[in-house]
Formats: structure tokens, C-alpha cells, sequence
């Protein structure tokens, strides 16, 4: 049986994000990955445009959900996992550290009556996990660095990164968030280095740098061996560590982190409504 499954990558132009659709060729059972949720910051509103988008390719194409997949609980944008998992009914599975960020975030958004346990998503997973998708398997790495929780999922010939790493020729993921270590992230980064040359690497994100015009989110472990700019093949981890925290201090936090976190750490779960049908997300306000 071939070991390729079917990816359909999804962009959502508004964060720069990538969502997956992956499937058994064989036998149409599938994952996403990293589902996004439509999120206007100016008015606060909230759609399914992009999601609605996913799900009429499963329709077409006569697939069975069987996993929504979360690399990491994400700070640029809010995840599309728990509206999924009402409609589809399949399980939602992040790696098993998500409880240290939740430990973290939770206090700091106020939301004391968040359990720090995960058991807010359906599977949690760690380094080794085995997931079957049929004639395929999914196969869990923990690959911190950029957030304490990160992992890669590998299936078949293809390895999702998450915000690990982007296309060569942008780099790799930011470490300031609180969990975050460049030292780590380059280890980690190594261990998705060491597959198979020809392993087919998806992407989080991607930004266009200067020279590109095209958005992409396939590469390859001999590409990014080849030409990362941050992490190709002669780089110390000395200087990647020294790069990366110089680079790190220069970012500004990303646009929808505030309500991102707080929504994310839930797996997805909007804030309950009140009485007259409202929802409210949380501004902590810090000050100099």
C-alpha cells in the first residue's frame, strides 16, 4: 500500500497560516491539521469561511475525518479544533505538554475554573505515539522549542512541523514565548533533520521574504539541510542560538496572542456565553 498520503494544504491569508487536509488514498480516511478560525480582531468577529472550506473538500471527495490534529496551541491565530470536532465527531489530539502551557496561560487570562490537565481535548500524545489512519500511521515526535508542547506528526513520507521550522528560505520559529528555548528548539529541529532525506516536510506558516512571491508549504529534509537560512547543514548550535535569541529580541508579540491563547488553551472553545447570549474574551492589561 503506498506509504504517500493525499495533502490539500488550506491558506489563510489573515495569519499567514497553513491548515492541512490528509488522507489515505487507499481508503479516504483522514486528518487536519492545525484547522484555523476566521477571526476579525477589529470588531472581535468570529466565522467559519475557511473551516466551511475544509469540510466541503471531505464532502467532495467522500473522506472520513478520524483526527483534527494540533501541532501546538498556537499564538497567532484561534483554533478551528473544537468547531470541527462538533461537526465531525472526531477526536481532538495535541501533544501531552499542552498541561504546562495551560499551567502558564490559564492564571494569566484569569480563567481559574481551566483545569491544567488537557482534558479539555479528546487524545493527548507524546514522543512516539502511534495513531492509525488506516493503511497509514501517524507517528508522534515531541519537538519543543518554539512552546513547550510542540510536536510533529509524521505520516507516511510526510513530516507537519508546526511553527518548528518554515520553508528554507525564511527560517525557523521564534523561542520568546514563556516555555520557549532556542537551545531546545534546535534539538529538536535535528531530530526532524535526521528522516529520510526525501521526506516531505509541511509547513505552519509562511511569510514571504524578499526575492519570493509565491506562498509555500511544502519543502524537504535534504532542502532544508541544503539551504535553510537559519539551520542548514554547518551551523553550530552555538550560532543558531546566538542568532535566534538576537533575532527573538527584535519581535514584536503577535497580533491575536491575547485572544489566541485564551481560547486555544481551551482547546478551541469560545468563552461560554451569559444570560443575554454574549461572549467575552479577556485584556489583561500590564503596566509600566
Amino acid at each position: 500500500m503506498s506509504k504517500r498520503p493525499d495533502v490539500t494544504p488550506f491558506f489563510d491569508a489573515a495569519t499567514n497560516s497553513w491548515t492541512y487536509l490528509v488522507a489515505d488514498p487507499v481508503t479516504g480516511e483522514a486528518a487536519i491539521i492545525d484547522p484555523v478560525l476566521d477571526y476579525e480582531p477589529k470588531g472581535a468577529v468570529v466565522s467559519h469561511a475557511g473551516l466551511e472550506r475544509v469540510l466541503a473538500a471531505v464532502t467532495q471527495r467522500h473522506l472520513q475525518v478520524k483526527y483534527i490534529l494540533e501541532t501546538h496551541v498556537h499564538a497567532d491565530h484561534l483554533s478551528g479544533g473544537q468547531w470541527l470536532r462538533e461537526r465531525t465527531g472526531a477526536p481532538l489530539v495535541i501533544g501531552s505538554h499542552v498541561c504546562d502551557v495551560q499551567g502558564v496561560f490559564a492564571p494569566r487570562f484569569g480563567m481559574d475554573d481551566l483545569p491544567a490537565d488537557g482534558r479539555q481535548f479528546s487524545i493527548l500524545v507524546g514522543e512516539g505515539a502511534m495513531l492509525p489512519l488506516d493503511h497509514l500511521t501517524i507517528r508522534v515526535m515531541h519537538t519543543p522549542g518554539h512552546t513547550p508542547a510542540c510536536v510533529t506528526y509524521l505520516i507516511g513520507d510526510a513530516a507537519f512541523v508546526g511553527d518548528t521550522m518554515f520553508m528554507p528560505d525564511y527560517g525557523t520559529a521564534r523561542c520568546d514565548f514563556p516555555g520557549g528555548d532556542a537551545a531546545t528548539l534546535h534539538a529538536s529541529i535535528q531530530k526532524i533533520l535526521a528522516l529520510p532525506p526525501e521526506t516531505r516536510i509541511f509547513v505552519g506558516h509562511d511569510y514571504l521574504p524578499a526575492g519570493r512571491s509565491d506562498y509555500a508549504c511544502e519543502t524537504s529534509v535534504a532542502a532544508q539541510k541544503a539551504s535553510n537560512v537559519h539551520v542548514h547543514d554547518g551551523v553550530s548550535a552555538d550560532e543558531f542560538v546566538a542568532m535566534r535569541r538576537a533575532r527573538d529580541a527584535t519581535l514584536a508579540p503577535p497580533l491575536l496572542i491575547l485572544p489566541a491563547l485564551q481560547v486555544n488553551i481551551a482547546a478551541g472553545a469560545l468563552p461560554p456565553a451569559d444570560a443575554h447570549g454574549r461572549r467575552f474574551l479577556r485584556l489583561p492589561i500590564s503596566l509600566s
